[in-house]
């Protein structure tokens, strides 16, 4: 794997997959990128950079650990585009990931050509999101064998009476079956550090970042699965409100890894916005 280095001397990794005009891909977790996979094909219309965020996957692991904060990861996503030689690149962000990538939009707005949020956190902009929205959405499943267990559990953590994450798994995809099961194994993040420092205190500053977005001139897409209860579409909906140049697209029957609930639809729908 190609890697760089970050401006702190960290070695980070990044893979490149597919043809065509590259897209910057950042994924959330924090964890291995290999999640994303190829993003349900979409390397067939775009070269994937998909980078390893630090102290994830084939990255090292930082000295100074209060680097993983999602403000300072913007800089790893700079210095790649340097390293790249890159005057403005194509950003997709996936999950937490698009937290970091809105941020880079509103630190370097000239250095980004279209700019893609999938699933994407919200946190970067302070969009609280209710636990009537995810219960809300949660219910869409009621006909689902695994419901009852996987409601109450939802429940359960909603209200702080409960921790099972393990038990809302089919909750993130818009099929649970063996697929599902083996992609939920293999994304699961391995560097608690790095999670439990991803939002700490500093990391996110909303009313700013709402500021610099509402004059970003950009096109942007965000992409919501109907399914999905970490992003519900209500809350991706509000998060698009504040871009002058956004579309909003929910992909049916999709959970939080829309490319592998229908790859197709995924890939038609990503690479006609890039393209």
């Amino acid at each position: 794997m190609p890697t760089f280095c970050a401006p702190d001397g960290t070695r980070l990794a990044y893979r490149v997959t597919g043809v065509g005009a590259p897209v910057v891909c950042v994924p959330g977790g924090p964890t291995d990128s290999r999640y994303l996979g190829d993003l349900g094909g979409l390397s067939a219309h775009r070269r994937l950079i998909v980078l390893d965020l630090r102290g994830t996957g084939r990255s090292a692991v930082p000295e100074d650990t209060s680097s993983y904060r999602c403000d300072r990861l913007v800089d790893d996503v700079e210095a790649l585009r340097v390293h790249l030689g890159l005057p403005r690149i194509d950003l997709l962000g996936h999950s937490a990931g698009a937290n970091i990538a809105t941020l880079y939009a509103a630190r370097y707005p000239a250095n980004v050509g279209k700019l893609a949020l999938v699933a994407p956190g919200t946190r970067a902009v302070g969009v609280a999101i209710t636990a009537e929205t995810r219960r809300e959405v949660a219910r869409l499943r009621k006909d689902e064998p695994w419901f009852p267990a996987a409601f109450a559990a939802l429940e359960a953590i909603t209200a702080g009476t409960g921790g099972d994450w393990e038990a809302i798994a089919p909750f993130y995809y818009g099929r649970w079956d063996a697929a599902a099961r083996d992609h939920h194994a293999a994304s699961r993040p391995d560097n608690e550090e790095a999670v439990a420092l991803f939002a700490a205190e500093g990391a996110f500053e909303p009313e700013a970042t709402r500021r610099a977005l509402a004059a970003y001139e950009g096109p942007v897409l965000l992409l919501a699965g109907e399914y999905d209860v970490n992003s519900p579409p209500r809350s991706v909906a509000e998060f698009a409100r504040l871009f002058p140049d956004a579309a909003l697209v929910v992909q049916p029957g999709a959970g939080h890894y829309p490319w592998l609930d229908d790859a197709d639809g995924f890939a038609a729908t990503t690479s006609a916005f890039l393209d």
